[in-house]
């Protein structure tokens, strides 16, 4: 008999986008005539940069003649793209990684998820709420988990509410535990992290002996120069920290895939016996084994954000985004709606009008204006009473939106 992995069987009833894709289906099947515009996934809607287009046009050409054509590439990622990371992304900020720290893989949503191989089930894990639900997840789907609480808790996490009334910065945990996933600028509130906060965490880690798992997919829409975009930037972060990255919301690599993971050649974790071992080596024998490496075509293009003219078209992009979240919050916050986020990243978080649940809230605007945004339930308990948007999507549509919001709540 093939017994099924039960921890599958622990998860809520579907993943959150899914449920939201399931009911916006459900709605236009039954109205057609609806024009419905969607601010709810993360998924941009823009073009790629040209530089990365031309530079993609180019690696296919090279897989056409047999004296450039690439097979099968280093697990690790080529080095002209980890050479390229370690210069541009850290490096040039006076963070000293290095291109054997970088591991280039399809995207940091996978990696986020597949770092759990690397580690015993028995470790105490920490996660913000509201948190990106891949976090919980995959440590269900892993074991690290019991059963879930009525408010969507799963017993063995520790959970660090962060809400309007502590100004969405989490609590240091009030015990010991091993693995803290934080994510700057944040998913799902648009808040961002300062220097003083993140030092906090990293002197908890080295006194706790745990490792940090930062989720840094958004660092490009940072736009106030006293905030990091990277735990590396912290003294100390090397020795206790790990660093996801992505292609995806800032080159509009979504439909690409393409991120990586930096992993120092200091950070150590312990066995049963309390001997000490390298993570980036365990990582570098699971990355290696489970996967081939991304495409070289896609690497040429990821390679292509850091010349001259992908950074400014990059940062053209990202200039487009965040003009599409101040849209949004000011045209929420001129009707009365307390708003947060949408100014270190390309997400609005605002409290939902009327006392409405987040699900009350998502089928009123689905229903009523024909727009689509994130139930905040839907990220974790303390996510109850808010809601996400997201300010991926054309100007025309984004300015639509603000003016169907407005009729709905004013």
């Amino acid at each position: 008999m093939a017994r099924i992995n039960e921890n599958f069987l622990k998860l809520q009833a579907g993943y959150l986008f899914p449920e939201i894709g399931r009911r916006v289906s459900q709605f236009v099947s039954a109205h057609p005539e609806a024009d419905v515009i969607r601010l709810g996934i993360g998924d941009v809607t823009e073009p790629l940069p040209q530089a990365i287009v031309e530079a993609m046009h180019s690696a296919v050409d090279d897989m056409s003649v047999r004296e450039t054509f690439k097979g099968y590439g280093p697990e690790q990622g080529y080095d002209f793209l980890r050479n390229a990371i370690a210069e541009n992304d850290y490096q040039a900020r006076g963070v000293p990684v290095t291109a054997d720290e970088i591991f280039v893989s399809d995207g940091s949503k996978c990696d986020s998820g597949n770092i759990l191989d690397i580690f015993s089930s028995d470790n105490k894990v920490a996660v913000t709420d509201p948190v990106y639900p891949v976090y919980v997840d995959t440590n269900v789907m892993a074991g690290n988990t019991g059963p879930a609480d009525k408010s969507g808790r799963f017993e063995g996490l520790v959970y660090l509410p962060v809400t309007a009334e502590n100004d969405f910065i989490p609590s240091l945990p009030d015990e010991p535990v091993d693995l803290i996933y934080l994510c700057y600028p944040n998913n799902p509130t648009g808040t961002v992290a300062t220097k003083e906060t993140l030092a906090g965490w990293v002197d908890y880690a080295r006194k706790n002996d745990a490792i940090i798992l930062f989720d840094a997919a958004y660092e490009a829409y940072i736009t106030n120069p006293e905030i990091p975009h990277s735990i590396f930037e912290i003294d100390g972060a090397r020795d206790v920290a790990m660093e996801f990255r992505s292609f995806s919301k800032n080159a509009g690599f979504t439909g690409v895939r393409c991120g990586f993971t930096v992993i120092p050649n200091s950070l150590m974790g312990s066995t049963v016996g309390g001997a000490r071992k390298p993570i980036r080596d365990l990582w570098n024998r699971r990355h290696s084994t489970k996967f081939n490496g991304a495409s070289y075509v896609v690497q040429r293009g990821a390679a292509a954000a850091y010349s001259v003219e992908g950074k400014q078209q990059i940062a053209d992009l990202v200039e487009f985004y965040l003009t599409n979240a101040q849209l949004l919050r000011e045209g929420l916050q001129a009707v009365g709606i307390n708003v947060y986020g949408g100014v270190n990243a390309p997400y609005v978080w605002l409290k939902t009008p009327g006392g409405q649940t987040s699900w009350e809230f998502f089928d009123s605007l689905l229903n009523r204006a024909h727009l689509v945004g994130t139930p905040g339930s839907g990220f974790g308990a303390s996510g109850e009473g808010y809601f996400r948007l997201s300010a991926f999507n054309s100007r025309a549509n984004v300015e639509d939106a603000v003016k169907r919001f407005q009729k709905v709540v004013s």
